[in-house]
């Protein structure tokens, strides 16, 4: 083979004029010696051989060449493939890489928020607790207050009760026994032997048993002492039982009857529930009520009567902050109905161990009081 010829593809076997055969010589054979002119066609066959030579070499060369361009096609079209493949996946990472950082940015703004939330919350939910810390540690105090005062009010209340006995009763507590002189007998007021002139006794129907009449002069009621002895035996502060809706009639509702019917409405409502407070004044306080007042050294108007007189307290219905001035008519008036509740509550209660009669005795000195209180009379202020 020569040096300038390109390599053959591999797997086709090579033309038959690329490749020397060597010649042996043989000695003349028959067919030479026969015919002369077999001498002359050798050398014409190989002139033909000759020329076919060349013709097969550009054969090969320009197969060589197809197919080396084939080869090339093919790769470039793979690349390219390749390339297209490589560039739709960067494209598609491209975007995956886009939507995670959408994703991130939405996340942090989101995290932002809830910490912001969660700050807010925070703060607002321990404004809230000291709030209502502060509102309970007043309610505390205000409690003990409460239970402070009631427990002196129960134990001076059990002293005087404990002391008091049908037997023995307490001449503090029951005012009504003081005698007004421990004189003998007035003169002209002889007793005589008579039995005519023997005292008759009342008959009350309800208790079964005669009334006798009192030392002082008084005489028991027997329809007054039978709707005490029907309320005694269930004691409630019901308005409709005939006991306590004569009281109102006759004396509550009287007493408590001022100029200013809608802050008499409602004093009469604070007194009933118990939550009513009356205040002593200060000579430095100024008045501060709703209505008009015409201030003139000391002098101011009463908040419930609507006159002009010195108002040395004020009142506070339940848990308002508003104070209301009150001339010491009108507190003698309210104070006339406090007392006589709170005796009716302490009977309630079962706190008063007496007899009927002594009750109904008292019930009925504190019923005097709100009579004369209406009436303007109370005792001088010290």
């Amino acid at each position: 083979m020569w040096s300038g010829q390109p390599h053959p593809d591999e797997g086709h076997p090579p033309p038959l004029e690329a490749v020397p055969v060597p010649w042996k010589s043989v000695g003349p054979c028959k067919s030479h010696r026969e015919s002369p002119g077999g001498l002359a066609e050798t050398p014409a066959g190989e002139e033909v051989q000759g020329e076919e030579g060349p013709v097969a070499t550009r054969l090969d060369v320009s197969r060589l060449r197809s197919s080396s361009m084939e080869i090339r096609e093919k790769g470039s079209e793979f690349l390219k493939e390749e390339l297209h493949k490589a560039q739709k996946e960067l494209k598609l990472k491209d975007e995956e890489c886009e939507r995670l950082s959408k994703v991130r940015e939405q996340l942090e703004q989101e995290l932002e928020e809830l910490t912001a939330s969660l700050f807010e919350e925070a703060h607002k939910m321990v404004r809230e607790a000291n709030m209502k810390q502060a509102a309970s540690e007043k309610q505390l105090k205000e409690a003990r207050g409460k239970i402070d005062m009631l427990q002196a009010e129960v134990t001076a209340l059990k002293t005087l009760v404990i002391t008091s006995t049908p037997a023995s009763p307490n001449r503090e507590l029951h005012p009504q026994l003081l005698s007004p002189t421990k004189a003998g007998p007035r003169k002209g007021h002889l007793r005589h032997k008579s039995t005519s002139s023997a005292p008759c006794p009342a008959v009350c129907p309800a208790a079964g048993h005669a009334l006798a009449p009192d030392k002082e002069g008084r005489e028991v009621d027997a329809t007054l002492f039978a709707e005490f002895q029907a309320w005694r035996e269930s004691p409630s502060l019901d308005k409709t039982c005939p006991f306590l809706e004569r009281v109102y009639r006759e004396d509550v509702g009287p007493c408590l009857d001022f100029t200013m019917q809608e802050l008499s409405a409602l004093v009469r409502a604070a007194v009933e529930d118990n939550t009513l407070t009356i205040e002593p004044v200060a000579s430095q306080t100024l008045p501060s009520v709703k209505v008009a007042a015409v201030e003139c050294g000391r002098t101011n108007t009463c908040a419930l009567s609507g006159l002009a007189c010195a108002c040395r307290h004020r009142i506070r219905l339940g848990d308002s902050k508003s104070h209301y001035y009150i001339s010491p008519s009108s507190r003698a008036r309210i104070t006339a109905v406090c007392n006589f509740f709170t005796y009716i509550r302490y009977i309630q209660q079962g706190l008063v161990r007496q007899d009927a009669e002594p009750m109904f005795w008292e019930i009925t000195r504190l019923r005097k009081e709100m009579s004369l209180a209406k009436l303007g009379f109370f005792p001088q202020e010290a």
